[in-house]
């Protein structure tokens, strides 16, 4: 796919993003602890704030965590030297795609197919 010199790129990219995404991780567990609901603490709309947010805040957590895994799926494809190809077709992978980023999974020809399929399934 690339050159060892543009692995080591996409290796950086992907290490330091799942460092960010770990460190906002540790961060985040705090603000999403379960909802007290004790009416003389606070007021119904102040609670049903608090539960709003806190969906919100375990939502982002699940987007963080399928982020993590894919990062991790990516740095196991460049240590197989399987990186850079479409797991779909197996073609390359526009390195610019890469580098907006470094662990997708799909050219964007299948990308786009994937996502076409889906939106007539909505429909």
């Amino acid at each position: 796919m690339t050159t060892g010199i543009g692995l080591e790129k996409f290796k950086t990219l992907l290490l330091a993003r799942r460092l960010a995404l770990q460190d906002i991780k540790s961060e985040g567990e705090q603000a999403a602890e379960t909802v007290q609901l004790d009416q003389a603490r606070m007021g119904r709309l102040s609670r049903m704030d608090a539960l709003q947010a806190q969906a919100m805040l375990q939502e982002c957590d699940r987007r963080r965590n399928l982020e993590l895994k894919n990062i991790t799926a990516a740095l196991q494809r460049i240590a197989e030297d399987d990186y850079g190809y479409c797991l779909e077709c197996g073609e390359v992978i526009a390195e610019q795609r890469l580098e907006y980023n470094p662990a997708v999974v799909h050219c964007i020809a299948c990308a786009s197919k994937t996502e076409s399929s889906k939106t007539d399934i909505l429909l």
